[in-house]
Order: structure tokens, then C-alpha cells, then sequence
């Protein structure tokens, strides 16, 4: 009877401890997976306990807190990019537009990111909105349009200036996605921008034009000193209009030819012949440089080679008229009026008598 009450008491005792020991293993295996804990690279791990912090953030790695009283949050250390909703706003110059952007930042300060803001990244998408806007009312459209190093500028210090100090946020760019305007605006710049294309055009065309008569001016004063310089302009056209096939070419022959003909056939004087010289691009910039002066080419070149053969005859002087004498008065005739004389001197003696 002893023997059998006391395996009974061995069979509980070894029961009780087994359970003992099985539940110590389960509480030790929830205390160690409470104790251990896993950082990131890219993040830090901040230990509060029983509701206060009492460490330094903790690196990437395995960190071991406590299993009761201890809580570890995580914080994301890499940069964060954020869509900016569009805001519709007015621009300084009084143009509804619609601005939207992105916004990249990431958190310096871990323990302030957590301890002084609930949700950060809520806290600096509502500051970028409300920047946004009042960069839109203190920026002109041409600046929002074609200026936007500087607008993301102003607004990266708008957003980072909050943010860094009291939450531990450091903003490292801004950029503004899209600027939509309104079509009536659209077309008001469509407009605008072609009629500056029109005006560089014609203003391109008119100095064409202005070249243009520059040289033509300068060539017709170099071929009139020479005129076999016109005939052979005028045979090169020639040339030019025979090469085009099915076409009927009638060249009257010009009295300048002519001329040309009876100078060679004429005998040569010494040091009549005029100078033939080199007309290329030194004499048409003369002759451009007096035509831009306001003088006549002729007489700039004229002034420049005074050419004896060519020089201008003096006009001879012309004598002096001499006096015309008076006319003499002419004698009265004594027989032509002589009747008419006595009837006067009857006519007026008739009176007296009576």
C-alpha cells in the first residue's frame, strides 16, 4: 500500500514540474521575442520606456529591450518624396492658375520627428500646401512659367523653414510639377508669340532687302565707270536664258555696244584710256560706306581717283551782252499836220469875234 501512494506522488510531482517547466519555456520564449529586436539600415530604433525616453536612437542591427516597460518605435531615415495636390491660386499680376508639385525631404532628427509632431508626414504635406499657395499670390505667371529655378527656391525655404528646427525635418528639394493656365490665356500667349515671330521675320526681310540694296547700288556705280562690265553682265543673262530649253531669246543690239565698238576702233591716246582697275570687294565697301554716309557714290568716288581722262570738262564762259542804245526821237513833219493845226486855231477863234 506505501509502495503504490508513493509512485502516485512521484507521477504528480514529475507531472507538476513538467507543467512548471513548459510554461516557463513559453514565457521565456514570449520574453525573448518581446526582448529582441530588429533595426533596418535605413532606419532608427527609439526605446521608451514605460512612456519616456531613455536612450539614444538606437543603429541598425539586433537591440535587445526589455520585455515589460519597454517600447521600440521605428523611424524611416531615407528621403520621402510627396505629391503636393494641386492648388489653384492668383498670381501677382491677377492670373488664375493651377500649380502643382513634389516635395523631397527626409528626417534628421528622429526623436523630434516623433515627440513633437503626431504625424509628420500629414504635418508637411498640409505646410507644403499652404506654402504653395502663397508662393503662387507672390509670384508673377511669366515667373511661374519660365523663372522656376527661383520659385523652388522660395518654396523649398517656405517648407524647410517650419520643419527643420521644431520637427527634425530638413526639406532637400522642391520642384513644381505642372503651371495650368486657362485656355483664354493660352490663347492670348499663342497670339503674342506669333506676332513676335512676324515681326522677327520682317524685320530679317527688311535687312535682307537693305543689304540687298547696298550692293545692288554699289555694283551699278562700279559699272558705270566701265560699261563693257554691263554688256557682259547682260551676255552672262543671256547665257542664263539659253540654257532653259523650248525658249525664244530676242536681243536688241544696245547703242552702248555700239559705242563700245567706236572706242576700239578709234586710235588710243596716251594716258587717255581710263584705269582698269580691280573692282572687288574693297570698292563696294567704299562705295557702301559713302552710300551709308549720304553721299552719292559717284562723287565719293570721283574724290577718291581723280582720273584725268575721265574728268569732267569746264563749262565755257559765256561773254557779256553789251548796252542796246536809245532810240532817237523822230522830227515832226510840217505838211502832215498842218490843216489839222488851222481847224484847232479856227475852232478857237471863233469865239472871240462874237
Amino acid at each position: 500500500m506505501a509502495a503504490s501512494v508513493t509512485r502516485d506522488e512521484v507521477r504528480t510531482v514529475l507531472a507538476a514540474l513538467l507543467t512548471v517547466l513548459i510554461v516557463a519555456v513559453i514565457v521565456g520564449l514570449i520574453g525573448l521575442a518581446r526582448s529582441v529586436r530588429v533595426v533596418q539600415q535605413f532606419e532608427k530604433g527609439i526605446i521608451f520606456r514605460w512612456g519616456r525616453i531613455v536612450s539614444e536612437p538606437r543603429g541598425p542591427g539586433l537591440t535587445l529591450i526589455r520585455p515589460i516597460g519597454d517600447r521600440m518605435q521605428k523611424v524611416n531615415m531615407q528621403i520621402i518624396a510627396m505629391s503636393v495636390p494641386a492648388q489653384d491660386g492668383i498670381t501677382r499680376d491677377n492670373v488664375t492658375v493651377r500649380v502643382d508639385a513634389v516635395v523631397y525631404f527626409r528626417v534628421v532628427d528622429p526623436i523630434k520627428a516623433v515627440v513633437n509632431v503626431q504625424n509628420y508626414l500629414f504635418a508637411v504635406s498640409q505646410q507644403a500646401q499652404t506654402s504653395l499657395r502663397s508662393i503662387i499670390g507672390r509670384s508673377e505667371m511669366d515667373q511661374l512659367l519660365t523663372d522656376r529655378a527661383a520659385v523652388n527656391a522660395e518654396l523649398r525655404e517656405a517648407i524647410d523653414e517650419p520643419t527643420e528646427g521644431p520637427w527634425g525635418i530638413r526639406v532637400e528639394r522642391v520642384e513644381i510639377k505642372d503651371v495650368s493656365l486657362p485656355e483664354s490665356m493660352k490663347r492670348s500667349m499663342s497670339r503674342q508669340a506669333e506676332a513676335e515671330r512676324e515681326r522677327r521675320a520682317r524685320i530679317i526681310t527688311a535687312d535682307g532687302e537693305y543689304q540687298a540694296s547696298k550692293r545692288l547700288a554699289a555694283a551699278a556705280n562700279v559699272m558705270a565707270r566701265d560699261p563693257a562690265a554691263l554688256q557682259l553682265r547682260l551676255l552672262q543673262t543671256v547665257v542664263e536664258v539659253a540654257a532653259e530649253k523650248n525658249s525664244t531669246l530676242v536681243m536688241p543690239v544696245p547703242v552702248e555696244l555700239l559705242r563700245f565698238f567706236d572706242k576700239v576702233a578709234l586710235p588710243s591716246q596716251p594716258g587717255a584710256e581710263p584705269s582698269l582697275q580691280d573692282t572687288g570687294d574693297a570698292e563696294v565697301a567704299a562705295a557702301e560706306a559713302a552710300i551709308g554716309a549720304g553721299r552719292s557714290p559717284e562723287l565719293a568716288e570721283s574724290s577718291r581717283h581723280a582720273d584725268p581722262a575721265i574728268a569732267v570738262a569746264p563749262e565755257p564762259e559765256i561773254p557779256a551782252v553789251p548796252e542796246v542804245p536809245a532810240v532817237p526821237e523822230v522830227p515832226a513833219v510840217p505838211g502832215l499836220d498842218g490843216p489839222r493845226a488851222q481847224g484847232h486855231g479856227a475852232e478857237g477863234s471863233a469865239p472871240r469875234g462874237t
